[in-house]
């Protein structure tokens, strides 16, 4: 354990010196992997099918502000549904307009996790994303988990109906939107998902908060019980066709990255916790101080050792030489 806390002091020292190029890296990183993750999965415009053109504009969304990679994967998926269809396409425009609207109405800086949601549903670990913003955010960093599943699932669907889509070229305009409309809405899977998000940010919230001991190790272990319940609930209830072990696994390694983020984030030493009494004129206060475990970070300390030329026998001072010596 004591390893491990000198690494975490490292870290710390090392992002602390390093910050200003470290987060311009991490959001070229974040802006790649999003605008790969909608290439990979949409693909229809070949011009912004590139490498070039996804470094091109990671590169910039890495010296421009947090919201405006938001802006740029939402254009990308535009401009791939636009591709396939024009009525499609101004679906998909109404509903990222709703969600910016949401998003910037409520939780404005959650920006990465707009971003994180779909890339922990692609690598099949979405669970750890309410947990996570239970332990870190509030109750209103739901919106921005809900705006980041309904994208990805907004992806999926597209991206499985393309075929459909194509064959309704000679179709009716009303029927295309009706198509697209309802395939939206009656997405139940969805709304199930948004909801257990929602129920698991709120309850991880609540439990983390309490001065009882061990609260954010309670509030993990509760969150991912409560989203495994809300999920099979939800399947029982709408038929969504979760599979059970997916859910499980994925919560189970969702818990251990959220025990992760407890290390760094909060971690005490319950066994030397201190309650404080005291009053003034008008209240008594009752404190209780729960000590952080914190090691320093050895510093490195480069001792030099000079050695002294030694003198050849054969090389005598004069005065020697006169002696005798």
């Amino acid at each position: 354990m004591t390893s491990l806390l000198v690494a975490k002091q490292y870290l710390k020292k090392f992002y602390g010196k390093f910050e200003v190029y470290l987060i311009p890296l991490i959001k070229f990183l974040l802006a790649l992997t999003s605008l790969k993750l909608i290439n990979g999965s949409l693909g229809f415009m070949e011009r912004i099918n590139s490498a070039t053109v996804v470094l091109v504009v990671a590169l910039m969304c890495s010296f421009m502000p947090m919201n405006f990679i938001v802006i740029a994967a939402a254009a990308f998926v535009l401009l791939h549904v636009y591709v396939l269809s024009l009525e499609c396409t101004v679906v998909v425009l109404a509903a990222f307009l709703l969600m910016f609207l949401l998003y910037f109405r409520f939780s404005p800086r959650d920006t990465a996790v707009v971003l994180l949601t779909p890339i922990c549903f692609i690598l099949r670990i979405p669970y750890v994303m309410p947990i996570a913003l239970g332990l870190l955010g509030t109750p209103v960093s739901a919106v921005s988990a809900a705006c980041g599943t309904v994208a990805y699932y907004l992806l999926s669907y597209v991206s499985g109906s393309a075929a459909t889509l194509v064959s309704m070229e000679g179709e009716e305009m009303t029927a295309k939107f009706r198509f697209i409309i309802d395939g939206m809405l009656n997405n139940r899977g969805m709304v199930v998902t948004v909801a257990a998000f929602a129920v698991t940010i709120t309850l991880v919230y609540l439990i983390r908060r309490l001065s009882m001991d061990y609260s954010w190790t309670i509030a993990i272990v509760a969150g991912a019980l409560v989203n495994v319940m809300v999920l099979l609930v939800g399947d029982l209830m709408f038929d969504t066709n979760v599979a059970i072990g997916g859910v499980i696994g994925g919560t189970i390694v969702s818990a251990l990255v959220a025990l992760v983020i407890q290390f760094f984030a909060f971690h005490v030493d319950y066994s030397r916790t201190e309650k404080v009494q005291f009053e003034d004129d008008e209240y008594y206060y009752y404190v209780k101080a729960v000590p952080k475990v914190t090691v320093a970070a050895p510093e490195r300390k480069v001792k030099k050792i000079n050695q002294q030329k030694r003198t050849r026998p054969s090389q005598k001072s004069g005065e020697e030489r006169k002696t005798g010596k």
